[in-house]
Order: structure tokens, then C-alpha cells, then sequence
């Protein structure tokens, strides 16, 4: 007869000290565990419990500003650095660790619509609705330390005076030039005082300009007109232009892959472009109420944050139509400006009521150093959660956001309204002529016309 024991030596699993953890032995076949699926269901449901009583999304506002707060950009030379706009004409240098401003850039006179820094993040280019397009010298990383409570000013290194008012700047990546948006698009050097290129396709004000972080030389803009159009500095004329039925507010290129880019519309969607083929969107991306004001890739190119008229902040996956995410506050009004952080952690939004506001871009994730248990027990809930994301349970849990009444009603008045648009299509499908009526899918509809 044989008798199986089990043998274990004493080395294998005694603690040395008694802070060590104690060894469990598990055995992992499949047969002997029976309710593995269930107890991972549990486990899941729990997590995504855990996720929503852990979401604490806003870490904290930024107050100095005396006006709205009307445009930002990132600081590529310093990981934790901001530039704001205000609509009383002042620049601010901001510190996120401590949420203070470390630096003041006054000198425009009217409103400030557009900053960007350099590359190497030793300049900074202002535009506004002075005429006015100014140069300013950026401190380095080591003094933009907010060391007491006196904050720095600095003076504009060159200023600019032309005939318009400009509306938004850019600077090129990895050069020396920077584009602004007015009457036209002009091109501007370090080291000129008149630009160095005028293109005007149209009498209408352009409003937002980016340049192509991939290839340099091309750059995309939005007008009043409705239109979007890609410029190349290397042909020095117009690429192509599309007329959608409304406006685009802004448009952000993604990083990672440089031939994409989502324009931010009036019509409160957005629309994710192919920059090779502008008959239709590749993207729509809905869930605002009202008209979306800017936009802003993540580093990684897996998502963006838009900020709306209607007083909210969502975070969109590159390629979802729905948002995964909204902020919101009783204070926040109006959010003019968003941003991702230069390591994506963070979103900042500028809004009307003076503020920049600092959130999580994950609402539930931990600050701070963990432990290489606590990293290992959050991976494990993320893996058994997108596991069972697919079950009734865990999906209602997961997608849940508690809004505020006037983006509620709103959001199932828009509904009603995009259903009752519907079914009068198909009516007016049902009773006409087969083949004499076509509809259009959503991602060509909004085109009214493209342009080579």
C-alpha cells in the first residue's frame, strides 16, 4: 500500500524575523479550484467598488489671476512648470508641486490668447489682442523654485507690433520658428521683427493654430469660416481645407501617431481626422452638452481632455466615442483651457472664474511611493476587473459618474432630440422612393465640403 505525506523542510517556510511574511503554499490546478471564477467575480465587483469610494479626482486650485483664465501651455524643460494667459493681460509661470506662481510676465495690454514655449524650453511666445506679439526669456529649471513669497517678474526680451489682433500662437518643434493666428496665419523667427510668411486662404480669422509634432513643417488651423486647413512651410502654400457646418474651436495633433488629430467643434462633439484622407472622421467623440473650448493629448496618445462651455472636464480614449471620465465643481464656470501634464498624471483647467485647477488624470489612483506589494494588489484589480468589465454588475459600477443637474437634463433633452432627429429619417426613408434618400453616417455628416 502506498500513503502519500507531504513533506516540506522547516527552511522553506519559517519567518527569519518577525516582520517577515508568512509563506502560503496554493496549489493552482484548475480542478481543485472550482469556484475560481466566482471568487474573481467578487473580487472584481469589490474593486470596482473600492475604485469609486477612492475617486477623489481634484488635488487643488491655482488662484492669482484677476480675469479669466484664457489660454496655458506646458513647460517641456520643466516636468512640474505651467504658463497661464489671463484675460487681464498677465503671464504666470506656475509650480504644481506647490501650486504657487513663481513668476510673473507682465506687459500686454489687452487680453493674452495665446502662449507656447520652445522645444528647449527657454523661450516663451505671448500673443493678444494688443497687436502684440512678445518674446520672453524663461528661468531655468534650478530658480523656478517658489523659495518665499515673493514671486519674480521678468521683461519681454522682444516685442512684436503688428497690424491685427492675434488670437492664438504656436511654436514650432525642435526650430526656431513659431506661427500666430489673426487675420491670417503668419509665420515669425527668433530673429526677425516682420514674418516671414502670410498665408490667407479666406478673409476670416483663423482662432487656433498647432504645428505637426512629427514633421515639423506642417501645421493646422481653424477659422471662423468653419474651416480646417494643413499648411506646409516647405511648399510655402495651402495642403487642403474642409468646411464642417460648425465651428472648431481648437484642434490637438497626437503624439504618437503624428498623422492623426481631433478638432475640438462648436456642435459640442469631437472629431478624430486622418490628415490623409478629410472626407470623413475616423472618430466622433460625444458626451459634451455645449460647445467644446480646447483640447489636449496625453503624452502617450491613448487619450485626450477637453474642456466645454457647459462647466465640465472629460477625458476621452483616442479611439472611444464616449468619455471614460468628468470633472466637475459647483465653483468651476466656464473652462476655456486644458491641459495634460508633461508625464500625463495630471490634468490642469483654466477656467472663467480665475482659476487653474489641478486633478488626477486616473480619479482613484494612489499619490505618493507604493510599495511593491501595493503596485502588485492594484495590477491584480485592474487585471480582474477588466476581466469581468463585460458583466451587467461590474459595467454599471465602472461607468457610473454622478453629474450635475443642468448637464443631467441637458445630456437626456440632447438624447431625445438625436432620437426624435431619427425616427423622422427613417419615416421619411420608409415612405420615399427606394434609393431616392441616403443616409450618411455621423462621421461624414458634419463635412460640408472638402477642399485640395
Amino acid at each position: 500500500m502506498k500513503v502519500k505525506v507531504i513533506s516540506r523542510s522547516t527552511d522553506e517556510f519559517t519567518r527569519e524575523r518577525s516582520q517577515d511574511l508568512q509563506r502560503v503554499f496554493r496549489n493552482f490546478d484548475p480542478n481543485i479550484r472550482s469556484q475560481e471564477k466566482a471568487v474573481e467575480y467578487v473580487r472584481a465587483l469589490n474593486a470596482a467598488k473600492l475604485e469609486k469610494i477612492f475617486a477623489r479626482p481634484f488635488i487643488g486650485a491655482m488662484d492669482g489671476h484677476m480675469d479669466a483664465v484664457s489660454c496655458m501651455t506646458k513647460n517641456p524643460n520643466h516636468l512640474k512648470g505651467i504658463f497661464s494667459g489671463s484675460m487681464d493681460g498677465e503671464i504666470r509661470l506656475w509650480d504644481l508641486a506647490t501650486r504657487q506662481t513663481v513668476c510673473k510676465f507682465p506687459g500686454h495690454q489687452g487680453a493674452v490668447k495665446g502662449v507656447a514655449a520652445s522645444t528647449d524650453g527657454r523661450l516663451l511666445v505671448s500673443c493678444g489682442t494688443d497687436c502684440t506679439v512678445r518674446l520672453w526669456n524663461v528661468p531655468s529649471s534650478d530658480v523656478v523654485e517658489p523659495s518665499d513669497s515673493t514671486e519674480k517678474s521678468t521683461q519681454a526680451l522682444e516685442e512684436y507690433v503688428w497690424k491685427n489682433a492675434f488670437w492664438a500662437v504656436d511654436h514650432q518643434w525642435n526650430g526656431d520658428r513659431f506661427a500666430t493666428a489673426g487675420a491670417g496665419v503668419h509665420i515669425w523667427n527668433h530673429n526677425k521683427s516682420v514674418p516671414e510668411k502670410i498665408f490667407e486662404w479666406g478673409t476670416d480669422t483663423v482662432i487656433s493654430v498647432r504645428f505637426n509634432p512629427g514633421e515639423p513643417n506642417v501645421l493646422a488651423t481653424t477659422a471662423t469660416d468653419r474651416g480646417i486647413v494643413l499648411y506646409d512651410l516647405r511648399t510655402s502654400k495651402e495642403v487642403t481645407k474642409i468646411i464642417m457646418r460648425t465651428r472648431t474651436n481648437s484642434i490637438a495633433w497626437n503624439p504618437m501617431e503624428p498623422i492623426n488629430f481631433t478638432a475640438a467643434n462648436e456642435d459640442s462633439n469631437c472629431y478624430s481626422y486622418d490628415a490623409r484622407k478629410l472626407s470623413e472622421a475616423k472618430c466622433v467623440h460625444k458626451d459634451h452638452v455645449s460647445a467644446v473650448m480646447d483640447i489636449d493629448y496625453s503624452p502617450t496618445g491613448r487619450e485626450f481632455v477637453t474642456g466645454s462651455y457647459d462647466r465640465t472636464v472629460r477625458i476621452f480614449p483616442f479611439n472611444g466615442g464616449h468619455s471614460r471620465e468628468i470633472y466637475h465643481t459647483k465653483r468651476m464656470q466656464r473652462v476655456f483651457s486644458v491641459k495634460f501634464s508633461c508625464d500625463g498624471t495630471y490634468v490642469i483647467s483654466g477656467s472663467d472664474d480665475t482659476n487653474l485647477r489641478l486633478w488626477k488624470a486616473k480619479a482613484s489612483e494612489q499619490l505618493g511611493v507604493l510599495l511593491p506589494r501595493e503596485q502588485k494588489k492594484h495590477e491584480y484589480q485592474e487585471a480582474v476587473k477588466n476581466r469581468y468589465k463585460h458583466l451587467p454588475d461590474v459595467k454599471r459600477i465602472v461607468r457610473h459618474r454622478h453629474l450635475p443637474k443642468p448637464i443631467y437634463k441637458a445630456t437626456n433633452l440632447k438624447r431625445t432630440m438625436t432620437d426624435a432627429e431619427r425616427r423622422k429619417e427613417e419615416r421619411r426613408k420608409a415612405h420615399s422612393t427606394p434609393g431616392s434618400i441616403t443616409t450618411q453616417p455621423l462621421r461624414k455628416k458634419r463635412i460640408v465640403k472638402v477642399v485640395e
